[in-house]
């Protein structure tokens, strides 16, 4: 028979939902209960969904949930058939074990996390017998923090379906008093604000959502599908001038520190603001916008200071000024014309935003300095070790550093280490609509400090957790625990003594907030090692060696004890015998995947129908949909097919298919046999807009299939304008031209992989007539000096001749002369893959290549129903479409318009192949 493939492109977003949506005729969500209590803003809330199949024959049950990112999962227990298996925390390397286990004896185990912007995800299943129940209960437990004078509560529902029986309880108990309770968020909205109730007394609060089925479809992200949004609880407790609430049982105490009616300090503050070329177009409008409105809530007492650099360093002033009406003017229409070109130097624009400071002592005031990136350092001295030293020296421990991380093209950890050196703290701007409310809310938290080097102190207290603090700002708050020496509340003396404005304070007198109290549970306990768990794991990203050993022994020991999941931690879901085993793992900030099967779980893979095969789009309601593929199989399936080309997809060869279809272990579907299909990769919710369910839909009304073609890999063209970027397709494990530079006998050349849309299987570096390098699939890097050949595998700085090596977790950076090649690591398919980066590029315009390309430059043309793009007075027939942009840490989708290579590079394809690497 003729094997024919038809290619569907799906994009999923395992972000808040279930793989296929449930319905009444498959399995019902019959319950779904969120309960939080919240006891001295420590919270601990339990999901408990109960689920029944409906079915004639057993189903796949999912549990599928988002959490906070702040938040530690505790304990997760599924109850079936009055029996109860419990999830279980273990070291990592205990949990991969069992998981690997699970892979080698053919069970489809997988790693389950997810990191968003406040919110993480958790999801199981389990297969439930025909006309039974489960139960599934996840706890998770977090310290609310206070921002902008408030604790907030944050609750995600997404049960998939509207919900008989849907309930969210909360109770707050605050000892000291509430003051103010407040509901928002979009399941608080419209005709939903009806099915909130609040009750607020004295010391508690009772917060109640109880929506019908009907009032389940009506918020604005909801639909037949049921909820899809966030209750936010927020509210405030009673305080005084004091030494603030200290509660005090079974030996530890808490203590949450906020004193109000203190005199504002006034503040020196310096912004340092990316420019570089990356910063291009609506990150840097941002930018601008983010900074006017920053600029107009300085108050005339304040001084300030603003430095924009790329490879140079731009002054609007030499020295920090006074923030009279004139000079914010001024530094607003300065703002407001910043541009974006060229590289970036960390290192310099840091050290001079140091200086600024430095050179502008003042009695009486606080001084803060706030750097927003988008990118690595390209220029100038461009080692982050090197760089953190440097930043480290300069500043002396004098004022706090803030890093601002725009986007995922930037290595976090870097600017997340610099800040914790320098008293302060990292923030991932995320690159969305309201990336300019981001930047001015991170503002409006250090906007007022009112003391400065803060110290507590604790006579007759041990193991406590952090106690100095370089700033208090209003609206936030400083929680500090421990332990009572020998449970002696009598020796027990805390103090705080602080600078406010240019005088000496003490705080001492507990007499009306000190509670001592039995409370439930041993909270104060977990209070306190959570608190200890938190700061562990920044004080291991500070130290090396035996040190950061040692703390990280004891963040795993009492991530442990406590049975929190951490990044240091897992939990193994246990199921009945003969099912998969799941393993829940909490990733770090802007961690990067090294497994298919773990890290931000999106499907996106372009899946080729085989021969003798139909196919459906399955997609989920609009906002964060989730999609699998399904592939019916007809009685002419051409089997060998699968080893061909799909088993790369679907992850197993055509006779083990046929083995399983033999067997029934492939499920029926559309009158065909059918089975599921997804391949893991990181995009953001924002690339699924025109997805459409089409779950539905009839055989009949299936895509057709057209003739097999190979595998091919897409490539990006990027704009520097807002239009949407060129893309075209390279078909085949080809040998590309990456970089080439005669003048300095630079060779750059990269073997694609066998797998659709993936990337450099191989990367091939030569320089000079004697040096040879090259970076292979399983990760080595070797090195050959003319008859000396060397395999480097540490991530320790590498210098052979010219050029420079760094190797990190998931990139390799070269560096030689004037030019830098970062080479990102991926994953797809189980298999790791490089994508080439040009960082840095030289002055010359004497390279070519692919990463030699300038910006694409075109116009749309539209002729009746056909788009063309015109480049350079031609016109060329195109499609719109998407690619995975992997110049970026974690890729993501985007937009594109697909013409043919020869259009997109204007000339043969072949001129960007070589022959041999």
């Amino acid at each position: 028979m003729g094997r024919a493939v038809a290619q569907l492109t799906v994009f999923a977003l395992l972000l808040a939902s279930a793989a296929t949506l449930p319905s009444k005729d498959d399995w019902d969500i019959y319950s779904f209960h969120i309960n939080s209590t919240v006891t001295s803003r420590y919270a601990t809330t339990v999901i408990t969904s109960r689920v029944a199949n409906r079915m004639n024959e057993s189903k796949e049950i999912e549990f599928h949930v988002q959490i906070p990112k702040n938040a530690f999962i505790s304990k997760f227990i599924m109850f079936i058939d009055g029996k109860a298996y419990d999830g279980v925390v273990k070291t990592k390397e205990q949990a991969q074990q069992q998981y690997t286990q699970a892979v080698s004896r053919g069970q489809s185990a997988g790693i389950v996390s997810s990191v968003g912007r406040t919110m993480e995800q958790f999801k199981t299943s389990v297969t439930v017998a025909a006309h039974k129940k489960v139960t599934f209960e996840l706890t998770y437990e977090e310290l609310l923090k206070r921002t902008l004078g408030k604790y907030e509560l944050q609750i995600h529902a997404r049960p998939m379906q509207p919900v008989k029986d849907f309930k969210v309880d909360v109770f707050i108990h605050e000892k000291t008093g509430i003051s103010f309770i407040d509901v928002k968020g979009e399941l608080s909205t419209n005709a939903l604000a009806n099915a909130i109730t609040r009750t607020h007394t004295d010391k508690q609060a009772w917060v109640y959502f109880y929506p019908t089925e009907d009032q389940q479809k009506t918020c604005s992200n909801c639909g037949e599908h049921g909820l899809n949004g966030d209750l936010i609880i927020a509210y405030e407790v009673n305080r005084d001038s004091g030494i603030g609430e200290i509660k005090t049982s079974d030996g530890y105490f808490v203590h949450h520190f906020a004193p109000s009616n203190l005199v504002r300090i006034p503040k020196n503050v310096v912004f340092v603001i990316d420019q570089s070329g990356s910063m291009s177009g609506k990150k840097i409008q941002q930018t601008r916008t983010a900074l006017v409105h920053i600029l107009n809530d300085l108050v005339e007492d304040d001084f300030f200071g603003l430095i924009t650099f790329d490879h140079d360093i731009l002054h609007w002033k030499r020295e920090l000024v006074r923030a009279t009406s004139d000079n914010l003017q001024r530094a607003k229409s300065y703002a407001r014309n910043i541009q974006s070109r060229g590289s970036t130097d960390i290192n310099a624009a840091v050290l001079e935003g140091t200086r600024l400071l430095n050179a502008h002592t003042r009695e009486g005031s606080a001084s803060i300095l706030i750097l927003l990136t988008d990118g690595d350092p390209t220029s100038g001295e461009t080692n982050p070790d090197n760089i953190q030293s440097n930043v480290r020296q300069a500043i002396a421990g004098k004022f706090p550093l803030y890093c601002l991380g725009f986007g995922f093209d930037v290595n976090f950890e870097f600017l997340e280490k610099m800040s914790l050196q320098n008293s302060g703290e990292a923030r991932r701007i995320y690159e969305d609509s309201d990336a300019d409310l981001q930047l001015k809310g991170f503002y409006e938290e250090v906007a007022v400090p009112l003391l400065t080097e803060v110290t507590m102190i604790y006579l007759g207290g041990t193991n406590l957790t952090q106690t100095n603090f370089s700033h208090y700002y209003n609206g936030s708050e400083i929680v500090v625990a421990g332990e009572i020496t020998d449970n002696n509340i009598e020796t027990f003396t805390p103090q705080v003594v602080a600078i406010s404005k240019n005088r000496r304070v003490k705080f001492s007198n507990t007499s009306s907030l000190t509670v001592t109290e039995t409370m439930p549970g041993g909270l104060l306990q977990r209070v306190w090692a959570y608190l200890t768990v938190k700061q562990l794991l920044e004080k291991e990203l500070l130290l090396s060696g035996s040190e950061r050993q040692e703390v990280k022994k004891e963040a795993l020991e009492l991530s442990l004890k406590y049975s929190f999941v951490t990044p240091l931690t897992s939990m193994v879901v246990t199921k009945p015998q003969g099912e998969s085993t799941d393993v829940l793992h909490k990733p770090k900030e802007g961690e990067t995947p090294n497994d298919r099967h773990s890290g931000l779980n999106i499907v996106a893979q372009s899946i080729p129908y085989l021969p003798g095969a139909v196919g459906a789009k399955i997609a989920g309601p609009q906002g964060y949909p989730d999609l699998s593929v399904s592939i019916g199989l007809s009685d002419d399936f051409d089997y060998d097919a699968v080893d061909d080309y799909a088993g790369r997809s679907i992850g197993f060869s055509g006779r083990q298919l046929q083995q399983k279809r033999q067997k029934g272990l492939v499920r029926q579907d559309f009158g065909a046999t059918m089975f599921d299909t997804e391949a893991l990769l990181p995009t953001p919710p924002d690339v699924f807009s025109s997805i459409h369910d089409r779950a539905s839909m009839p055989s009949t009304d299936l895509v057709p299939r057209p003739t097999f073609v190979p595998f091919s890999h897409r490539f990006l063209i990027k704009t520097e304008t807002q239009s949407p970027s060129l893309c075209f397709d390279v078909s085949g494990a080809v040998l590309v031209k990456l970089l080439h530079r005669p003048s300095r006998e630079l060779y750059v050349n990269g073997e694609l992989d066998d797998v659709t849309n993936g990337g450099f299987q191989k990367i091939v570096i030569h320089l000079k007539t004697d040096l040879h390098i090259e970076f292979n699939g399983q990760g080595g890097i070797q090195v050959q000096k003319g008859q000396r050949v060397m395999h480097h595998t540490g991530q320790d700085l590498l210098t052979v001749g010219s050029a420079t090596i760094i190797r990190r977790i998931n990139e390799i950076d070269f560096a030689a002369e004037d030019i830098r090649i970062v080479f990102l690591i991926h994953f797809k398919d189980g298999k790791r893959f490089y994508w080439p980066v040009l960082r840095q590029r030289p002055s010359a315009d004497d390279i070519e290549g692919i990463l030699a390309l300038k910006p694409a430059v075109y116009e749309e043309v539209q002729q009746n129903s056909v788009t063309k793009v015109k480049i350079e007075d031609q016109e060329f027939l195109a499609t719109s479409s998407t690619a995975f942009d992997y110049s970026v840490a974690s890729p993501v989708s985007v937009s594109c318009w697909l013409v043919s290579a020869d259009a997109a590079l204007q000339r043969s394809l072949n001129d960007f192949l070589v022959a041999k690497m």
